[in-house]
């Protein structure tokens, strides 16, 4: 062996990229169904607590063949996507002004801080006497599910904004709307995605509030009605169909926050 050969440096080691882990979100579900069909199978439960998988697939063909299935899903899809844009141009509105204004912010945050600790519920029955029946008390407290989140996601953005990014902003001749739209909501627009997926989540639990108490459609009237009648299979149905299309409306916004960031990085 030569000098040369004892000094050439060894080959570098391909370094191994991110492994892809995506199929461990499946594992829990997954372990979930076999649990559910093991106690059913069984006998652990009787089959009006838990009715075995294939009884809830069953109910699901049968309502689908109805029609029951599209709309309960459709109507409680609407709802939410008509209170949450409601609510989230609220938040947005309102978390812009009471963080960009020592005013606004010493005359709005406690009243809205102390709205934030009302459960939900609580609203239901108050918004059925000030508003009435029909679509818009619960679309109003779906708006409300997600008011807050994006409010004050927004609220505490602004707060921690560097003080030097709105002088610069207001150098160039920014103030007031035009200061906000053009360089405090850019700033904020990581953390204000992070809050709308926040507040559509939120806007789910409402919703299913909502149609809990006053509905006759929807996968929430689905809970009750599933209830009255003693059909567990549809409740359980309603349950994963809430899970599965909060879970998908979650990863739209996911992937919308991801284009963000790669963009301002």
């Amino acid at each position: 062996m030569s000098v040369l050969d004892t000094e050439r440096p060894a080959p570098a080691r391909r370094s191994r990229g991110p492994r892809n882990r995506g199929w461990l979100g499946w594992v829990v579900p997954l372990l979930l169904l076999l649990a559910w069909f093991l106690t059913t199978g069984a006998g652990v439960f009787e089959r009006v607590q838990l009715p075995p998988p294939v009884d809830v697939l069953n109910a699901a063909r049968q309502m689908w063949a109805t029609g029951q299935l599209q709309l309960n899903i459709a109507i409680s899809v609407q709802r939410v996507l008509q209170g949450f844009a409601v609510g989230a141009v609220a938040g947005v509105v309102l978390g812009g002004l009471t963080g960009s204004s020592r005013v606004v912010h010493d005359l709005l945050a406690p009243t809205l801080g102390a709205l934030r600790a009302v459960p939900s519920l609580a609203w239901v029955p108050l918004l059925g006497l000030w508003i009435g029946l029909g679509e818009t008390p619960k679309i109003t407290l779906v708006a409300i599910g997600a008011f807050f989140p994006v409010y004050t996601t927004v609220l505490n953005a602004l707060t921690h904004l560097d003080p030097a990014l709105v002088e610069v902003g207001r150098a160039y001749g920014r103030r007031g709307v035009g200061l906000f739209r053009e360089v405090l909501l850019p700033a904020t627009a990581p953390a204000l995605l992070s809050g709308l997926r926040l507040g559509l989540a939120q806007s789910w639990l409402f919703l299913v509030a909502a149609e809990l108490l006053s509905s006759s459609i929807g996968l929430g009237f689905q809970l009750t009605n599933g209830q009255n009648t003693g059909r567990t299979d549809q409740m359980l149905l309603a349950i994963v169909l809430l899970a599965v299309l909060g879970k998908a409306s979650d990863v739209v916004l996911g992937l919308v926050e991801g284009q963000v960031k790669r963009a301002r990085g």
